[in-house]
């Protein structure tokens, strides 16, 4: 039964996403609280799991205190330094669960929405006895409107695992669930200059070792979007600049070896993945668990992918030529803004 597993579980809840934009600490934990009011609407309640965690790098003793409330039940809070990544951060969350207490940990984020199953569908899999996954991978998706159905066919595509029925082969690190021991084992590898590509590169490296990551649809969570298009397009050029760090990963797990040489090719290899993904994204438009584009909708969602790609190609393109403005470190605890209700 799920409430079974849930008296085995933790979940840990990142806040670096709430970083950014004017009057961080205040407009954070207002976001934080209305996060967690939802959490505690869950058909599974919060109260069910053996231990919530939550990072920060500053919230202070009253919103601590106003987000248990809303709760219902205690929380860890963890407090980390302002330089510390995204990834670093859920680490440092796991790190901080109780081994003997929680077997598996859920791993969600402070900017996304979770419907209101959300968690009990996450641990449905977990269920299963001897035949239970390792990890499971629920459903991110953008809001259901045209902009938000056009960069879900971009950001937030899963592509089948071919070894293993109802398997993904990557996951997105603001909604995923693992087994204790697996996480332990694999964890999120420090990527100099990487601004969130670590989780698709430990996909990779489950798909290798031979983990399958189970596809839980139903387990969906709403992305916020970045509060201003200024940002919005920031995020956009940095996912572009990640295409060429994720670019020799991607080659070494699906590509033949004679292809290696476009690991070292500048700009080109970065592109030729955007191109490839631009492909996909086409075909996956309508094809996503979103309410489908039909006529001028359809046409104004085909204009979006086109433009937020070339957005991200030009990020790639900068930096194949030693354009590099992510950062060389730290480049994953730099936040934008996601506030907005």
């Amino acid at each position: 039964m799920p409430d079974q597993v849930a008296a085995r579980c933790a979940l840990v809840l990142e806040t670096n996403n709430l970083r950014g934009g004017a009057d961080a600490e205040a407009r954070a934990g207002e976001s934080l609280q209305r996060l967690v009011a939802l959490l505690a609407k869950q058909k599974l309640p919060l109260s069910a799991l053996a231990q919530v965690v939550i990072t920060h790098d500053g919230l202070s003793p009253a919103t601590c205190e106003a987000v248990s409330a809303l709760a219902g039940r205690p929380i860890d809070f963890v407090r980390i330094d302002a330089s510390t990544g995204y990834y670093d951060a859920k680490n440092a969350g796991f790190a901080a669960t109780d081994a003997q207490r929680c077997t598996h940990v859920v791993f969600a984020d402070a900017d996304c929405l979770p419907d209101d199953d959300w968690l009990l569908q996450m641990l449905l899999p977990f269920t299963k006895g001897a035949d239970a996954p390792a990890v499971v991978a629920g459903r991110t998706s953008y809001a259901a409107n045209v902009v938000g159905t056009a960069l879900t066919t971009i950001d937030f595509m899963y592509f089948p695992n071919a070894d293993h029925a109802g398997a993904t082969s990557n996951f997105y690190a603001n909604n995923v669930a693992f087994r204790r021991d697996v996480f332990e084992q694999h964890s999120y590898q420090a990527l100099d200059g990487v601004y969130r590509a670590h989780c698709q590169v430990l996909g990779m490296r489950l798909k290798a070792a031979g983990v399958p990551i189970h596809y839980a649809a139903a387990a969906h969570t709403e992305h916020r979007l970045p509060d201003t298009r200024a940002e919005a397009l920031k995020l956009r050029w940095m996912r572009g600049q990640d295409t060429y760090s994720l670019t020799p990963h991607l080659l070494r797990s699906y590509v033949s070896p004679r292809w290696q040489w476009l690991a070292k090719s500048g700009p080109i290899g970065p592109l030729a993945v955007l191109f490839t993904r631009l492909g996909f994204s086409m075909k996956a438009l309508n094809h996503q668990d979103l309410p489908p584009l039909r006529g001028l909708r359809w046409l104004a969602g085909v204009a979006l992918i086109l433009g937020f790609s070339a957005v991200d190609m030009l990020g790639a393109f900068a930096r194949g030529i030693g354009w590099h403005t992510t950062g060389r470190t730290n480049a994953d605890a730099q936040a934008l803004s996601y506030h907005r209700p």
